[in-house]
């Protein structure tokens, strides 16, 4: 009996962390979005809203006409790299909305005219990204999970950090954020990751990971003699609060659900503040401290960043009322699906050392570019 009691109690815990937000969410306003543009200067010049223009982004009048097809084929370039890397699929929903379609400069342009759009659009912008990440991490793990090329149990735990964080960024971040700080550190944040992860493929950063190595070449042989990876596929040797074994094609690894547990509240808290899902701190983690090779890495990360981005859309969305351009995110979800589709049966053909390099490249270019754009306004390219 006082087992039950002990369950319920931990349930009804559960319920109150995630249900209390609502109680704060009835003092916000029922459309930030609309007061946004109602309180904005009216006219043609940049930083106005045109009252007799057509309806652009977010139906605002006068906005930035979105083209539906680029948005498809850009969100399939998205698809693919987060499902095949595990990661910068955010990075590039990011560099997508913010410059294939121009909403960066759009947002900019409200700095000193209005301040509140300004900061409404760049909401808007991340939940969006969490949108494409969201959908490619939902069929990226799917598709690794029947390839046992993903950790189920790191996964969660990794997630459930992902949840705590996700509450603290929404509450302390939404409405409060202006474009220009958030391109900035978009930037710095890549770059810097960009730097480990050139460090880590270095002879020292390469110590003590001799097997995901082996572990890697083993995966690497038996794709090309074209023989099924399910069999040699991830499997839980010992679970527990303290330590808990796996192993992938004839290695074992060990991780900390406890550390996955923190990993995961600080990766989320950085990611969801960024908007871009968290796969791009999730791959260094999942390699450098656990110590997994990457052909488990896009998996496992894939399911980390599904089960954060669940709880951020509903954060932004349901309690800030944070909004989103519907027609465009409805033909990059179709992108996303596409691109995920390919990306777990494309992936396994590309050596690790190829697939981190792509990671890197994108990283220092974009990085940089984000980095002086949105901190002192320079343009690199």
């Amino acid at each position: 009996m006082n087992k039950r009691c002990g369950k319920l109690w931990v349930l009804l815990l559960l319920l109150a962390l995630i249900t209390a937000p609502l109680v704060v969410a009835n003092t916000a306003s029922a459309d930030p979005l609309a007061d946004a543009i109602a309180a904005a200067p009216q006219g043609t010049d940049k930083g106005q809203i045109d009252p007799n223009g057509k309806p652009g982004f977010l139906g605002i009048p006068g906005g930035p006409q979105l083209n539906p097809l680029v948005g498809f084929l850009w969100a399939i370039w998205v698809g693919w790299i987060f499902s095949t890397v595990g990661a910068f699929g955010g990075i590039m929903a990011g560099v997508g909305h913010m410059t294939i379609y121009g909403l960066g400069d759009y947002a900019k342009s409200f700095k000193e005219t209005s301040p509140y759009l300004n900061k409404a659009i760049t909401d808007s912008i991340r939940v969006s990204n969490q949108w494409l990440v969201g959908t490619s991490a939902l069929v990226g793990s799917y598709n690794y999970y029947k390839q046992k090329r993903l950790v189920p149990s790191l996964g969660f735990f990794l997630g459930i950090g992902a949840l705590l964080a996700t509450l603290l960024v929404v509450f302390t971040t939404a409405g409060k954020v202006r474009f220009s700080q958030y391109q900035g550190w978009f930037g710095l944040v890549i770059f810097v990751i960009g730097g480990f992860m050139i460090y880590e493929m270095s002879p020292k950063g390469q110590k003590g990971k001799k097997a995901a190595q082996e572990a890697a070449k083993a995966f690497e042989a038996a794709t090309k003699a074209k023989k099924s990876i399910e069999d040699q596929g991830v499997k839980t040797l010992k679970w527990s609060m303290v330590k808990t074994e796996i192993s992938f094609f004839g290695q074992t690894f060990s991780f900390s659900p406890l550390w996955a547990l923190f990993g995961g509240f600080f990766i989320s808290a950085l990611a969801s503040f960024l908007g871009i899902g968290g796969g791009f701190l999730y791959v260094p983690f999942l390699t450098s401290v656990v110590g997994l090779p990457m052909f488990v890495v896009a998996g496992t990360s894939s399911l980390s960043v599904l089960i954060g981005m669940i709880f951020a859309i509903f954060n932004f969305m349901v309690l800030k009322g944070v909004m989103v351009h519907w027609p465009l995110i409805g033909v990059e979800l179709l992108g996303v699906f596409v691109g995920s589709m390919i990306g777990p049966r494309t992936g396994k053909y590309i050596p690790a050392k190829v697939l981190k390099g792509i990671f890197i490249v994108l990283a220092i270019a974009l990085g940089a570019r984000y980095t002086m754009l949105g901190f002192f306004g320079i343009k690199l390219f």
